[in-house]
């Protein structure tokens, strides 16, 4: 066994004559964050759209707990714990901040008519009470609870990532994918960014994987990076390989 919680394997993906992925394998464990870097047009987002299910690699599998997914819909992956943010924003701009946090608790409830929802009520305004309480201490986490009453779709850009990084982890994902999460952000945005990241894998044992072009900010919160060429795996290690790997530098990060 890998030890990966989540695996890409020999991951292949054409688009008409381009090839934007060949034989990919990727893997994040438990409470690892884990970085993924490289230059445009190396097919970072398209990994992470194969990974997400919403892309099917026209070869190659897709491992959860060691089970094929590769067929299994974005929505069966977010059943079973796998999370993911996008490099354009997506928030639901006529509701509230916390609303949008909320809302991503939600798809566990509802459903059996007015009888059901009568006899259920003293715990489904538990399970609201408890949902809304988690929601406001993710909101504080990310320096942004005094928001929780306005509306998302007028936010500047570093808040509403932070909106999106609250609502990502608000159901206690498994596996945390993060598309460019600190585009945007402030220095102090990113501070609270990395923290949030660091929680969520040291103490709830989340299994990270982040995509970002900011080298310096991976580096100082990964331990583990890969970087992805022309659609396949340049490079893989600790930061401080990455950054003695003449390979990478050549590619990507330039001499020292």
């Amino acid at each position: 066994m890998s030890g990966y919680v989540f695996e890409a394997r020999g991951v292949g993906v054409r688009f008409g004559g381009v090839r934007a992925l060949t034989g990919v394998d990727l893997g994040v464990r438990a409470g690892e964050v884990c970085g993924l870097i490289g230059p445009n047009g190396a097919g970072k987002t398209t990994l992470f759209d194969v990974l997400s299910g919403i892309l099917r690699p026209d070869r190659g599998r897709i491992l959860l707990d060691g089970v094929d997914v590769t067929r299994r819909s974005p929505v069966w992956r977010a059943r079973y714990g796998v999370r993911r943010t996008f490099q354009r924003r997506q928030l639901f701009g006529q509701l509230s901040v916390a609303d949008n946090v909320l809302v991503a608790q939600e798809w566990r409830g509802g459903g059996g008519g007015l009888a059901a929802d009568l006899l259920a009520a003293p715990g489904r305004r538990a399970r609201e009470r408890a949902r809304r309480e988690r929601g406001a201490a993710l909101l504080a986490e990310c320096g942004i609870g005094e928001l929780g009453p306005s509306y998302a779709g007028g936010l500047p850009a570093g808040r509403g990532r932070m909106v999106e990084l609250a609502r990502a982890v608000a159901d206690r994902p498994r596996v945390l994918l993060l598309d460019e999460p600190a585009s945007g952000l402030s220095g102090t945005e990113r501070e609270r960014l990395a923290a949030v990241v660091r929680r969520l894998a040291g103490e709830e044992g989340c299994a990270v994987l982040l995509v970002e072009h900011d080298v310096a900010f991976v580096m100082e919160l990964c331990a583990r990076v890969v970087v992805l060429d022309l659609g396949t795996v340049l490079a893989e290690g600790t930061p401080a390989e990455i950054r003695a790997d003449p390979l990478v530098r050549e590619a990507y990060l330039g001499p020292r």
